[in-house]
């Protein structure tokens, strides 16, 4: 690609990291939390494409300018046409991909065959009063197996993630942890018992209400201890904003 070219695909790219920043797409790379950054980048991406075009057309004094034929190429030293390969082109395909399609958020296949990524917190802050209780997947599955589930006793607690089955069919609530971004996600798991709903599909959102018990099993990728919540009710729920979690420390 020559230089003109070249600014062309860093605008696109710069817009299109403007479009997923300025609305909920972005959230399917990265942790809410970098939105400014990436706002910032793509700002910088488009003026550094527009600060190329004017360098090009600056450095070059009016008479010398490189005439271009039908198909874009201009000529080069000593007259002699010089083609840039057009399948350098396809180089903006991904970023009409960005643009039109958003990506689905990682789900049931990705948490089954990846083993939990259940991390030991830092400590157990005092529980708010609340019946039931909201609690995130990863804030529980951490008490319940490192605590031994002594602030859960005795208490309610709902939890919001979406349905996964392993091979025999046995349901998990999951919600995918990151530190940064989608590339770095990992699965945490709680397995549910008790009144279960007797159909469920991978990957639809589920709201459960109930209480901590000691079952517990181990992941069979990786081997990680995978804690379960005696559901005594549930019910399907939309697919929130943000599907990943944020607050694991892992």
């Amino acid at each position: 690609m020559n230089r003109k070219a070249q600014a062309i695909v860093l605008f696109l790219l710069g817009g299109a990291v403007l479009r997923a920043g300025s609305t909920d797409l972005y959230l399917r790379y990265v942790k809410a939390g970098l939105r400014p950054l990436l706002l910032a980048a793509g700002v910088v991406l488009m003026a550094a494409a527009v600060a190329t075009v004017w360098y090009e057309r600056r450095k070059r004094p009016m008479g010398e300018e490189v005439r271009e034929g039908r198909d874009g190429h201009g000529e080069g030293e000593g007259g002699h046409a010089h083609r840039e390969p057009r399948v350098s082109w396809l180089l903006v395909l991904p970023l009409f991909a960005l643009i039109l399609v958003a990506p689905p958020a990682l789900g049931s296949y990705t948490a089954m065959h990846t083993g939990t990524a259940l991390q030991r917190p830092w400590g157990f802050p005092t529980l708010p009063a609340g019946d039931p209780l909201p609690l995130n997947v990863a804030d529980y599955a951490g008490r319940a197996v490192y605590d031994h589930g002594r602030s859960l006793e005795h208490r309610r607690v709902r939890i919001t993630g979406f349905v996964a089955l392993d091979g025999h069919g046995a349901p998990y609530l999951v919600r995918m942890a990151l530190n940064c971004c989608a590339a770095d996600a990992q699965p945490v798991k709680i397995g549910l018992t008790g009144r279960v709903p007797a159909v469920l599909e991978p990957d639809t959102w589920l709201q459960v209400v109930g209480t901590y018990t000691r079952k517990r099993t181990r992941d069979p990728v990786g081997g990680g201890a995978i804690p379960y919540l005696e559901v005594s009710r549930s019910r399907l729920v939309p697919a929130p904003r943000d599907p990943y979690d944020e607050s694991w420390n892992g």
